[in-house]
């Protein structure tokens, strides 16, 4: 089982193609041969002491983003996100009956889309009441609901804290700049991201998230300094900044895979020294690292539930189109197509489409990878969970990492440098099983 690997020299080019990775073994390897294997494991209880998330997918936005590669719906009208609602309410009580969630309670619930607060305050309300007739989130340390700043409301936030219960908002600005914003496609200008701000503040969440992104096309450094300027004056909990990519289904990736334009996105080493500019000034106002995206004004108050438990190998029952979950060990993703969604929903069925059965290996593997995002390692944790030493497993692997100046070890603990932090998402692959490394990734 041991592995060795040849490290490559970082590519400063940021080309069409996956870079964020979300889990292991890649996506592109999931299929429908699995199902049974995924029937299955939602048939069967639960292992013991697992945690349980949900995870709620609304795919509408005002706009698509050029840099977007989610399943997303604009456009549409109001009977046509009443469907939706129905839909989703209906998967939600099939997945309530099922064996896996049992009498579990849920310790994490993220609404994600999308666009979930596209929704209007009367349409989130009637979806919570029509949810609580089958589940409860009462008793979830973590509620996260993810936000695009100009479909907010006074009106709509307070639904958000006082009827659905979301003690975490994700505000997504990415940019303060207008010109920056409209070049991007995104629907809202930076007018609405203070205009939310008030209404969000006053709403007193226990935690407010907001995401930017570092390399968004036409980003300069005076105006990436001016954007962790007004992060600051904002004061959020936590700021999370992703690296621009090109994911192959964007409009960007389509325009350069044409030809019909060039690559306007900025290069990995550019984008890096944003992101790692923005964690300096972060860490004077005392912010603290939390993973290798994201900073938090207090250590001790802020904790990422989703995140950690996910990382660790919780379930997640994933309902919405698309959406992608977790449980019992094995993979799987739903329909991607709304008619099939929908039709396998009014048969009584869940919308199951593909997925994957991972090795035990391959499950260390995941972990690892995921957990190696917060920027450290703790040995002892997969020797008690898989009795391997993930140390001495990938020894050649750590060996270059730390000669290059990414990692450090200490004892049993391995820690990212801020160098290594900066770019986790390209050390990654390098823990891969041969047959995934350089395999496209969705």
């Amino acid at each position: 089982m041991i592995s060795s690997f040849n490290v490559t020299s970082d590519s400063q080019k940021t080309e069409v193609g996956s870079y964020f990775i979300s889990n292991y073994p890649p996506y592109s390897s999931w299929n429908d041969e699995s199902l049974g294997d995924i029937k299955r494991s939602l048939q069967s209880p639960p292992s013991i002491n697992t945690p349980l998330g949900l995870y709620l997918h609304i795919p509408f936005c005002r706009k698509r983003c050029k840099f977007c590669y989610f399943k997303v719906f604009t456009d549409v009208n109001a009977s046509e996100v009443q469907s939706y609602v129905d839909a989703l309410s209906n998967e939600i009580s099939l997945v309530s009956k099922l064996p896996v969630v049992g009498n579990r309670t849920y310790r994490f619930v993220y609404f994600g889309g999308g666009t979930p607060s596209f929704l209007s305050p009367k349409q989130l309300t009637m979806l919570a009441d029509r949810l609580r007739r089958d589940i409860s989130w009462d008793s979830a340390e973590e509620v996260t609901f993810e936000c695009e700043p100009g479909t907010l409301s006074e009106t709509k936030v307070k639904t958000l804290r006082e009827r659905l219960g979301v003690t975490r908002l994700s505000l997504g600005v990415e940019n303060f700049s207008d010109r920056i914003l409209e070049e991007n496609g995104r629907a809202h200008l930076s007018k609405q991201v203070f205009d939310a701000w008030k209404w969000i503040h006053d709403a007193s969440f226990e935690n407010v998230n907001i995401d930017l992104i570092s390399g968004m096309v036409g980003e300069t450094w005076e105006n990436w300094r001016e954007n962790v300027r007004q992060a600051l004056v904002l004061e959020p909990d936590s700021v999370t900044i992703y690296q621009m990519e090109l994911p192959f289904n964007t409009v960007y990736s389509a325009g350069i895979i044409g030809n019909t334009i060039a690559n306007p996105v900025a290069d990995w080493t550019t984008k890096r020294a944003w992101v790692n500019y923005a964690f300096d000034e972060l860490e004077k106002a005392g912010y603290a690292i939390s993973s290798a995206y994201t900073m938090v004004k207090n250590p001790s108050k802020v904790n990422f539930s989703y995140r950690d438990n996910l990382w660790e190998g919780a379930d997640l029952i994933a309902t919405g189109i698309a959406s992608f979950g977790h449980v019992n060990g094995i993979h799987y993703q739903n329909y991607a197509d709304l008619k099939n969604y929908y039709a396998a929903l009014e048969n009584g069925t869940l919308p199951l489409a593909r997925g994957l059965a991972p090795t035990r290996y391959q499950l260390l593997i995941r972990s690892m990878i995921l957990m190696l995002k917060r920027g450290y390692l703790d040995s002892t944790f997969f020797e008690k969970k898989f009795g391997v030493s993930i140390f001495e497993n990938w020894h050649h692997a750590w060996a270059q990492h730390i000669k290059m100046g990414d990692a450090e070890a200490d004892g049993g603990t391995l820690r990212l440098t801020r160098q290594g932090l900066l770019k986790v998402d390209e050390i990654l692959p390098s823990f891969f099983e041969p047959i995934y490394r350089g395999a496209r990734y969705t």
